[in-house]
């Protein structure tokens, strides 16, 4: 989750301006409330997450300490890879985040039968990489999930209707576990070739090679 503050900035004249910061992370937001203090300068300072929530300084450092060892700053790749002869999809998602003081990467696929299309195929990627967040515990956090289908991407911002039955139910199935999960999430369309690893992934699990990785990033 990204917060930031908005305070009144006194100056010497006793003018008093409303300022607003860009969006960081909660540590590092609350660093900027601690040197705004300590200058004695801002008045009325609050902090907000992307959900409108907001907090004084004393509260957000307590909520600090309650979210450190939850997974943050989640970005996830996702992609699905479909074999027409076979009806089957490759479901593959690359995932990013933080934990404490150290970042992590999760490398997983799936195959799964029973498929219609390539884009079926690319709801079922996206559904896959969701029940990954459950797993890790993910709950009421910022996610930004990226992928080469403009059609899911789109279909699942409402920008775009969605007429196909079976896409329906996949897309049904999507927003109740976002829902469940508290996650606010953000979508970017990337080109294929940004998507190399995810994309493998998929085409790994048509191949029968079975994967799941989680490294430390150094």
């Amino acid at each position: 989750m990204k917060y930031k503050l908005e305070w009144v900035h006194k100056l010497k004249s006793n003018e008093k301006v409303k300022c607003t910061s860009d969006w960081a992370s909660a540590e590092t937001a609350i660093q900027l409330g601690e040197e705004l203090e300590r200058l004695g300068k801002a008045v009325d300072l609050y902090f907000y997450d992307e959900k409108g929530t907001s907090w004084i300084l004393k509260e957000m450092k307590k909520l600090l300490t309650e979210i450190e060892e939850e997974p943050q700053e989640i970005t996830v790749y996702f992609d699905g890879g479909f074999h027409k002869e076979t009806n089957q999809a490759g479901l593959g998602a690359v995932i990013f985040f933080q934990q404490g003081k150290k970042k992590y990467r999760i490398r997983a696929n799936e195959l799964f039968d029973e498929m219609d299309t390539n884009n079926e195929a690319e709801y079922a990627a996206f559904y896959f990489a969701l029940n990954i967040l459950e797993d890790l515990g993910v709950q009421h956090q910022s996610c930004e999930f990226k992928g080469d289908s403009q059609v899911v991407l789109k279909q699942l911002e409402g920008e775009w209707p969605c007429y196909e039955e079976n896409l329906n139910r996949w897309l049904d199935r999507i927003e109740e576990k976002i829902k469940q999960l508290g996650i606010y999430p953000k979508y970017t369309a990337i080109p294929r070739n940004d998507n190399k690893e995810a994309d493998k992934l998929a085409t790994q699990a048509l191949e029968g090679k079975n994967i799941f990785a989680k490294t430390i990033i150094l």
